[in-house]
């Protein structure tokens, strides 16, 4: 064979595998992904092979490459990387959205409306349940009461959760089923309401739950599923290509490998084990389940509680509440039992994700994960988290780059709170509450979440609270406390790059980068060009996960 020819066919065999390694090209789009590194790139097209992206770039040269690929036209809209939610709860936003719904009532007789309607849809129903309710929204200036949901639902026991989970509300009923009376104290970590009579007044806050939650039947097999369709459906619906559920049972954890055994999950979920009792010993004997199912399902992290939350004044607090002199908050543990449970987790080589909201929670788990490193040294490489890392004092801050702690926050929060919080705390702990920008300055990874249903699992509606600080009527003007706004870049990247590498998945989720799986949205505006004032009411086209479409919006 002469040089020349052979040149020739080397040539062509260098082309070949370039020309047929792609069955998937999504041409005449606006692209916008980060890189690894964080900066932001534009293309024109994508190419994916087997579920996976083979390269961003020009249209011309792409489509030179693609073969025989399926062409997807995406008619100029913007392309994004599917966006990740570092913290959210998923079976409850099934059950909030299949129960009485009281999400964004705006007042206690709408509430009330609602319930009464929902109890009468339902005449089987042995219990009304549901949730969703926040009486700082009401203006009401204290808590519902029993008395005010025995007068639309006097036959039945009704339990409905606070908005953020940390408080409950129970008519009459519910209360004389559990046994609740004058005499009946307080649990551990938890309060009971009193009138002025001193009897229960019907609402219950954080460990208190527990009382009536016991009492409550459990949801059947066919509930769960149905609420995990309805969740599924909803994330796929606002872009969520990925969730970290903090805290599942051992009950959540059998479905969700039934769902990834059938090909069913329509989002890649990282589980976080609800502490580190029976569920976790049962769960965790086999070790980190890692990429099960093509990467639909990993469970390699435990939840932990340290306090409740600030709208029911269950946030623990190294100084009283501005609002509530009498009143520090909740404090969930003892110290030493929480370094005890992350030590064991740490043993058996799981990351750690422990809630807390108020200053004092904060502490105690810097504390503690410092105690628990002595036992595990190696257990600071996991990437543990602090979820919510709400406020924290200014002089802890800067704590969290030796123990290589990552804040796993919701930007929503703070425009949901800012009606109260420097009520609740005052001007000067204000300085380290939603504090993105003192975390993001000295290097910590911030992982963008909503701790839906608590919010809106709408991941743009993160977006713009990151980058705005306003409401979505643009109030406060120039946003609250705007010196902690993120940049657009900034907001992406904790919800797509950083949320994936709080899973230990930046490797292949986060980015449209070669060999990353193709997880990627289509919407309806340019968010990078755009007005922020947008970004909440941005619409999504299409959901693809591993290069297959879950979503498409109707006409």
């Amino acid at each position: 064979m002469n040089r020349s020819l052979r040149l020739s066919l080397l040539a062509l065999l260098a082309l070949a595998p370039a020309l047929q390694a792609a069955d998937l090209l999504v041409n005449n789009v606006n692209g916008y992904t980060l890189d690894s590194h964080g900066k932001l790139q534009h293309f024109q097209s994508l190419l994916v092979d087997q579920g996976k992206v083979v390269a961003t770039g020009n249209r011309g040269e792409l489509s030179k490459r693609a073969g025989n690929a399926k062409v997807i036209d995406g008619h100029g809209h913007t392309l994004l990387p599917g966006l990740i939610d570092a913290h959210g709860h998923v079976l409850e936003l099934g059950y909030a959205r299949n129960r009485a719904d009281l999400t964004g009532t705006q007042s206690l007789g709408e509430a009330l409306a609602k319930v009464k309607a929902y109890a009468a849809a339902h005449p089987d129903a042995k219990w009304i349940t549901g949730g969703g309710w926040n009486q700082e929204i009401w203006k009401l200036g204290r808590f519902p009461t029993a008395k005010e949901l025995d007068a639309v639902v006097p036959d039945r026991p009704v339990w409905l959760s606070r908005v953020d989970g940390h408080a409950a509300w129970a008519n009459t009923a519910a209360m004389k089923l559990a046994g609740i009376t004058k005499a009946t104290p307080d649990p551990h970590g938890g309060r009971i309401e009193h009138d002025a009579d001193g009897n229960p007044a019907g609402v219950f806050v954080d460990g208190a739950t527990a009382l009536i939650d016991a009492k409550v039947p459990a949801p059947t097999a066919q509930q769960k599923a149905a609420a995990l369709d309805t969740a599924l459906a909803e994330m796929a619906s606002v872009g969520l290509t990925g969730v970290s559920d903090a805290g599942i049972d051992l009950a959540n954890y059998q479905l969700y490998r039934q769902y990834a055994d059938a090909h069913k999950l329509t989002a890649r979920i990282y589980a976080m084990i609800l502490g580190t009792d029976d569920d976790f010993d049962v769960i965790s004997k086999g070790g980190p389940l890692i990429g099960y199912g093509d990467d639909f399902l990993t469970v390699r992290a435990v939840k932990l509680f340290a306090d409740g939350a600030l709208g029911s004044r269950g946030a623990a607090m190294l100084q009283p509440y501005s609002d509530d002199p009498h009143n520090r908050g909740l404090l969930f543990m003892k110290p030493d039992e929480m370094t005890a449970k992350i030590s064991k987790a740490l043993g058996k080589g799981y990351q750690v994700g422990i809630h807390a909201i108020g200053d004092h929670a904060n502490r105690e788990v810097l504390d503690s994960y410092a105690a628990a490193y002595k036992l595990h040294p190696d257990g600071i490489r996991l990437r543990n988290r602090v979820e919510h890392a709400q406020i924290v004092s200014l002089q802890d801050i800067p704590r969290y780059v030796p123990l290589h702690l990552i804040a796993s926050m919701q930007p929503t929060h703070a425009t949901s709170d800012m009606n109260m919080a420097e009520d609740r705390i005052g001007h000067d702990r204000i300085q380290g509450a939603y504090a993105w920008q003192h975390f993001l300055k000295q290097g910590t990874v911030v992982a963008g979440g909503s701790d839906f249903p608590v919010e809106s699992p709408n991941p743009f509606y993160g977006l713009y609270s990151a980058v705005t600080r306003e409401d979505h009527h643009g109030q406060p003007p120039g946003g609250w406390h705007p010196e902690q706004d993120m940049t657009l870049v900034q907001a992406l990247r904790a919800f797509t790059l950083d949320a994936a590498y709080a899973e230990h998945a930046e490797t292949t989720q986060g980015t449209l980068e070669p060999g990353k799986w193709a997880d990627f949205i289509l919407i309806d505006h340019d968010i990078v060009k755009d007005a922020p004032g947008k970004i909440w009411d941005t619409k999504v086209l299409q959901t693809w996960i591993g290069g297959k479409q879950v979503y498409a919006a109707h006409d």
